[in-house]
């Protein structure tokens, strides 16, 4: 059976080839007579490179739990917590993970050497769990000075503490706990600063990104799409969002951040579906169907109510005024959901007679189906379109059976409130679209 890399290495050996590894790099490209290469050769020397090492791990911190994940600016502390000491809840976190979990590292990224150079494993532990344990072999393997090996030993086994006293920062999220039992009582809270579970969220990623790319997923997708059978289980992890921290520069928030290019998968938190009737498709007149919602009519009678009573030219009837048609576009957007759940591609039945706007708004699936209505529906400013048909909507109920006259101007200004909603709504819907077929692209061609 083959050894293990570095298995058959002394500890001594191990550390001096990692520096010698280093020194090869470094010079690889330079003459032995350059004088660079004499100053890398007395920098690598094993005794200057540790003494050097010990002294630049202060800039270095292992961490389980970031702050720079909540704001790249934030400055704060960090929190070196080991798993097997939380609280084993029964909810998934940082307790799950296991004795030989990977811990994070923040600080300076030219300080990363040292931070590999813990990471070495020699005879099953890694020399950072050495430097914890203050191991006797590994003071041994590292100075023939006893004081200065235990100086260094100390100092490696530092990197997990956080730097400095505990403390926040303005761009970090903080929140007030209730610990007592008067909600009233300002001293019967906490106040907490939560931090990201960066040694979590890696093995977490890469469950899932193997879950979306590996073999096994993918020969498990393709059984699927053409029926046949399949040995074996692959998971489907729906509606996942994917956030980027540290933009271009994801080195700067950690170093398991670098390596997942800044990449977090974040997993649907979603409120249950409930739908307490059937839903029907709108074939002829979407705001027919609009305003049989409850809610719906409700609304519209009450603002009909209350402008039939002439209220007085105020900033309070303005702002009751708007509570209603914000309660109104609520239930439209509402009225949009309900619609979206329906099959797509139901609007190009022939019974269908609603108008091209209308059908881009609510039946957006068609547009990955059928390629042309796509094409005209990125388009359409079929958002302005629909928001000058609510206002004409609502203005024609309240003038029905009614002594108000409500006309362009207060069309204006309900299209105005209604538009900025559904703008807003559309860029969203287009993103989220353009999103699903970017995957889908991407997953054909790595079928493919």
């Amino acid at each position: 059976m083959t050894e293990p890399p570095h298995q058959s290495l002394s500890l001594k050996e191990l550390i001096h080839d990692f520096i010698q590894q280093r020194f090869a790099t470094k010079t690889e490209k330079l003459a032995k007579d350059d004088p660079a290469y004499l100053k890398f050769q007395e920098q690598f020397a094993p005794q200057t490179w540790l003494a050097d090492a010990a002294r630049r791990v202060s800039q270095l911190q292992v961490v389980t739990h970031s702050l720079k994940p909540i704001h790249p600016d934030a400055k704060g502390t960090n929190l070196y917590v080991e798993p097997r000491t939380l609280d084993q809840g029964d909810l998934v976190g940082s307790h799950c993970l296991p004795d030989d979990f990977q811990g994070d590292v923040v600080g300076n990224a030219a300080a990363l050497d040292v931070y590999k150079f813990l990471k070495l494993e020699w005879q099953g532990r890694s020399l950072l769990e050495l430097a914890l344990e203050n191991d006797d072999t590994f003071i041994d393997a590292l100075s023939k000075n006893p004081e200065e090996a235990q100086a260094w030993v100390s100092a490696f086994a530092s990197i997990v503490e956080p730097k400095g006293a505990p403390s926040s920062h303005a761009r970090g999220k903080q929140m007030y706990w209730l610990v007592g039992d008067d909600p009233t009582d300002d001293t019967s809270y906490h106040l907490l600063a939560p931090l990201y579970a960066t040694a979590l969220t890696h093995p977490f990623h890469a469950r899932l990104s193997e879950a979306r790319f590996g073999e096994h997923a993918k020969a498990g997708r393709k059984a699927r799409r053409e029926n046949v059978a399949f040995e074996g289980v692959y998971s489907d992890y729906l509606n996942l969002a994917v956030q980027k921290l540290g933009g271009t520069k994801p080195q700067n928030i950690s170093q398991l951040n670098s390596e997942r290019g800044g990449q977090n998968y974040l997993l649907a938190s979603l409120p249950p579906h409930w739908q307490s009737h059937d839903i029907y498709p709108p074939m002829r007149d979407a705001f027919r169907a609009f305003k049989r919602r409850p809610t719906v009519w409700k609304t519209v009678h009450e603002l009909k109510r209350f402008l039939e009573t002439d209220p007085a030219k105020n900033m309070h009837t303005r702002d009751l005024r708007d509570d209603f048609i914000t309660m109104l576009v609520d239930e439209l957007m509402l009225f949009t959901f309900d619609m979206h759940s329906l099959a797509p591609g139901w609007t190009a039945d022939d019974k269908c007679e609603l108008g091209p706007e209308e059908q881009y708004w609510l039946d957006p699936g068609r547009a990955l189906q059928d390629s042309e209505f796509d094409q005209a529906r990125r388009r359409s400013p079929w958002h302005e379109a629909i928001s000058d048909r609510a206002a004409a909507w609502l203005n024609r109920q309240l003038n029905y059976k009614s002594a108000l006259s409500v006309g362009d101007l207060e069309h204006d200004h309900w299209q105005r409130q209604i538009e900025a909603v559904l703008k807003n709504f559309r860029r969203q819907l287009d993103d989220l679209q353009d999103a699903l077929r970017d995957d889908d692209e991407s997953f054909q061609g790595e079928s493919a």
